[in-house]
């Protein structure tokens, strides 16, 4: 039968499924400019609004300057440049840990640690709605793999209690980002100190949105201390791009020496290390962000329900709307496309079977009067769905 690709490509364009990728042609921020017309984003994961920041524009202009637009090597050869450095220990200081180490994507952080850390005779036990990139890592680890039901503590404790593994991973996202809710860290943080496993927190939706300093899931749960790994992105909250991983000084060395995502790829533009150096200190310094966002969510989640849509159960800038079919979602997001909105619909195998959504992102760019709109808008497109 050979690489029949189109029939694959044919059998997915049938069941809405087909991905397509929207041209942008405007920067990130609170409006999308998509074939010359101005949409809301509703989409993005720039929640604090960092991405468009002009101080942060201005740190990466200069940096470009002085730096050059691309590192030139990996940062083991000559790549290592001055901004990576300092923006290494911000993060490390930002975090509480004792170092952190920078890669170039949330998605070869994730690799690298689980790859660097386990083998066979190894076990890694994650949450079943966990990251591709967590599944991902895991399964390539050549650990043995174990998911447990989706913030079931319960269930990780049979699993870890059963388990002989030489070293065992307790692996789980801060904020899941396709339903918006959070782990409950503090319960897996106890599950691993009874059974001799390490716990690895992914804070990709989590850092710069949760805690007074924008610290993210470990800090606004209480679990800093507990947490062996903690891996978050620079991309959302942060508004930049790439991502970190931060521990104790044993775990950094550790990865510097067996991450292969670390060791063998090209390091990120300074110019992005020194602009991130900047969201970094205004995502800490700047409460109102978190402030306005918290309250725009709850004026998005007040009008949501009131309209007879099913939420999820997300505090977060993450507020999905659950639809069900994979058509009726297209349809919705197609409608509000009509009237000025971009939110993206979220089919399997994204999510699973039967709870396709759609994705609504809230950031502090956006202001009362947007959300209003989108509550407006969705009221006038809920007599599409069959059950309206």
């Amino acid at each position: 039968m050979g690489f029949d690709l189109a029939t694959d490509l044919a059998a997915r364009r049938r069941q809405h499924r087909l991905r397509q990728p929207l041209v942008m042609d405007g920067p990130c921020g609170r409006h999308a400019c998509l074939q010359g017309q101005q949409f809301l984003n509703f989409c993005s994961n720039d929640y604090l609004g960092l991405a468009n920041d002009p101080e942060v524009i201005a740190a990466f202009q200069n940096a470009a300057r002085e730096w050059g637009v691309g590192s030139g090597a990996s940062h083991l050869v000559c790549g290592h440049q001055r901004p990576h450095q300092d923006l290494e220990e911000a993060l490390a200081a930002h975090t509480g840990r004792q170092r952190a180490l920078l890669f170039s994507t949330g998605y070869m952080a994730n690799m690298g640690v689980m790859s660097a850390l386990l083998g066979k005779g190894d076990a890694v036990f994650e949450d079943r709605l966990n990251h591709a990139s967590l599944l991902d890592g895991g399964l390539l680890s050549g650990a043995r793999f174990r998911r447990f039901a989706h913030n079931d503590a319960d269930a990780l404790t049979r699993q870890l209690q059963r388990s002989e593994a030489r070293r065992k991973l307790v692996v789980a996202d801060g904020v899941f980002s396709m339903d918006g809710d959070e782990a409950p860290l503090s319960a897996y943080a106890e599950a691993c100190e009874a059974n001799d496993a390490w716990l690895m927190v992914d804070d990709a939706h989590g850092i710069g949105v949760l805690d007074d300093k924008g610290r993210g899931s470990l800090f606004a749960q209480g679990v800093n201390e507990r947490t062996q790994i903690l891996m978050g992105t620079l991309g959302k909250g942060l508004g930049t791009a790439g991502a970190f991983v931060a521990g104790s000084h044993e775990l950094i060395e550790t990865l510097i020496q067996f991450a292969r995502t670390f060791i063998y790829t090209t390091a990120m533009p300074a110019a992005v290390a020194a602009a991130t150096l900047v969201s970094l200190e205004k995502s800490r310094q700047d409460n109102w962000r978190r402030e306005k966002l918290a309250a725009l969510i709850a004026r998005f989640r007040a009008g949501a329900v009131e309209l007879g849509y099913t939420l999820m159960a997300s505090q977060t800038p993450i507020q999905p709307i659950l639809i069900g079919s994979d058509a009726d979602a297209m349809a919705l997001s197609s409608a509000l496309r009509e009237k000025g909105f971009l939110i993206t619909a979220i089919r399997p195998p994204t999510v699973p079977e039967g709870e396709a959504r759609l994705r609504v992102t809230l950031s502090a760019a956006h202001e009362q009067a947007d959300v209003d709109a989108l509550l407006a808008a969705l009221e006038q497109c809920a007599r599409i769905l069959p059950d309206a």
